[in-house]
């Protein structure tokens, strides 16, 4: 059998010609910039650095577009949505050491998250590898050991005829379910030397799909047919390997209630009679979970989040489709299928009986009744007005990205994603100032429709010079900021366990005037007036901020 990859295409006589011939003046920086458009990319982004100006001179003379943020590990954040937007790696240029090891925080959030960051970092001389120490700028004795624990994988090219290949694997496990990021390191000499090899074409990186086992699938569907009452938690997976409509399919065949987790937002429709929404932190839907005696868990590692902060105890059997191999039974004993699940989804629709429970809906409906009973009693009105406005202003298809703040706190629960792929979070590695940079990523994938960011004050502080990368590229960002003085969630936890916080009151700026004083512009809101003018913002094209000063509280927990 001949498979695709086994021919070789023989090169037409002009090809031969081109390769013989190459441009004069090309250097291993044209070799990365030819290679990442031979992989497909349309758009990198990055921060230029001494070391890695190699690179960035091969961009004048490449038809990759260049999107420059102000700090490297918002170029990350960057990075990262445009991965999660479009589904594509997301090229990040970088240079060495202090450059480098300030993408760091991206990179873990994007690892956590599964968004496809190509890293490309320039390193010190080549002389200087292996801990040498000659004393170069920049230098570290081990670069990559800094990115080994972050990244999937790690690669170096340390001549120019190695860059290619290199940055092709890097692709390559990139985009393997799960993605993630990964890490490439090419010496200073090695990008400014110049080359007389053939202009890179075409690269095929193509991954591999990962396949469920079919015994594992048949099993799978026999449970789920044969159970009195089946749940499905739907997690981030479902919405990076698009499986919503086979998620979908399969509860409506076996009539089992679903919830999606903060990862999964918008994997199943809200308002379906088998949605229980993502009320994950709360103790009644933690006892529907723990009640179900078949637990159908897809694309999830069922992490502290995902589990009600480890409180989640399953008493029935749990089915675990997951592409990373690591988190099968990560957390609980399980039947687990190494897979992508919208490959594992279709095996057992396939072989799947259908199951009729017509008091499934009735007793969704219970939990959420329940739910929104013990909310009504703890006068949280404003913050829930707060996350409607929020809804109503957002177009149904805009995308929205939230920092680690308290109205996303609130989001990750309550707020009504609508579709697939539209709301995107920190939450899977936790750290403060993604969301304003990771908006410009998706506005650059996708200008076709605005976009949403969510900050508290404190973690705009992160972000704030990223004006200057929204106003300089007209980026039609919408950035929310909740200003309540300072880090508010950790006010609420420092207060609630010890009867008084440190070090969480902040002095700010006037957010409307610094934005103005970039030229973008700024709007002081209410929370009555907060939906006319999120709304407005949104409809105007380029960037623009709106700040609402509030002090939100977080609803009570149900995990302690």
């Amino acid at each position: 059998m001949t498979h695709d990859h086994d021919l070789v295409l023989r090169p037409t006589p002009a090809q031969i010609e081109a390769a013989l011939n190459p441009p004069p003046g090309r250097t291993g920086g044209d070799l990365v910039v030819e290679t990442l458009s031979g992989l497909g990319a349309t758009t990198v982004f990055g921060l230029p650095g001494q070391h890695a100006l190699g690179m960035f001179d091969a961009l004048r003379r490449s038809p990759l577009r260049y999107v420059g943020l102000r700090a490297e590990n918002n170029a990350g954040f960057a990075a990262d949505a445009y991965g999660r937007i479009t589904g594509e790696a997301a090229p990040l240029l970088l240079s060495t050491g202090p450059g480098a090891l300030l993408s760091l925080a991206a990179l873990q959030e994007a690892a956590a998250a599964s968004a496809p960051v190509v890293a490309i970092a320039s390193q010190v001389p080549a002389a200087g590898l292996g801990g040498g120490r000659r004393g170069y700028l920049h230098e570290l004795r081990d670069q990559q050991a800094s990115f080994r624990d972050v990244v999937k994988s790690v690669h170096t090219a340390r001549t120019p005829s190695q860059i290619p290949s290199a940055i092709a694997a890097a692709w390559e496990s990139a985009l393997t379910a799960p993605h993630g990021p990964v890490w490439v390191e090419i010496p200073q000499d090695v990008l400014t030397a110049e080359t007389t090899l053939p202009v890179v074409t075409a690269m095929d990186a193509t991954p591999e799909d990962v396949v469920p086992r079919p015994e594992l699938t048949a099993v799978a569907a026999h449970l789920l047919a044969h159970a009195e009452r089946p749940v499905i938690v739907a997690g981030g997976g479902v919405v990076r390997s698009d499986a919503s409509g086979k998620l979908r399919a399969l509860a409506e065949r076996i009539d089992a209630p679903v919830v999606t987790t903060f990862g999964g937002k918008g994997a199943f429709p809200w308002e379906h009679p088998l949605s229980l929404q993502s009320w994950l932190e709360d103790r009644h839907t933690t006892d529907f979970l723990e009640d179900a005696d078949v637990l159908l868990v897809v694309g999830s590692g069922l992490g502290e989040l995902s589990s009600n902060y480890h409180t989640f105890a399953p008493r029935g059997r749990v089915i675990q489709i997951e592409a990373d191999a690591g988190k099968l039974e990560s957390n609980h004993p399980a039947l687990g299928i190494h897979a992508d699940a919208r490959l594992a989804l279709q095996a057992i629709l396939e072989t799947v009986g259908e199951r009729t429970d017509p008091t499934a809906p009735e007793r969704v409906a219970a939990v959420l009744g329940r739910v929104r009973d013990r909310l009504a009693a703890q006068d949280l009105d404003l913050e829930q007005r707060v996350v409607a406005a929020v809804r109503e202003a957002l177009p149904a298809r805009a995308p929205s990205f939230w920092d680690m703040t308290i109205l996303a706190y609130w989001a990750w629960s309550a707020f009504d994603a609508r579709h697939p792929n539209t709301m995107h979070s920190a939450q899977g590695a936790g750290g403060l100032g993604y969301a304003f940079p990771a908006a410009l990523g998706a506005a650059v994938a996708d200008p076709s429709r605005p976009v949403l960011a969510v900050s508290g004050d404190g973690g705009a502080m992160y972000s704030l010079a990223e004006l200057a990368t929204a106003r300089q590229y007209g980026l039609d960002v919408t950035w929310l900021i909740v200003d309540d003085g300072g880090y508010g969630i950790l006010r609420e936890y420092m207060t609630d366990a010890y009867g008084e916080a440190t070090g969480t009151e902040l002095t700010r700026p006037d957010f409307v005037a610094l934005a103005e004083s970039f030229g973008v512009p700024g709007v002081l809101t209410t929370p009555d007036t907060l939906a006319a003018d999120l709304a407005k913002s949104l409809a105007t094209p380029g960037p623009s901020v709106v700040v609402l000063p509030a002090l939100l509280r977080m609803f009570e927990p149900t995990h302690l």
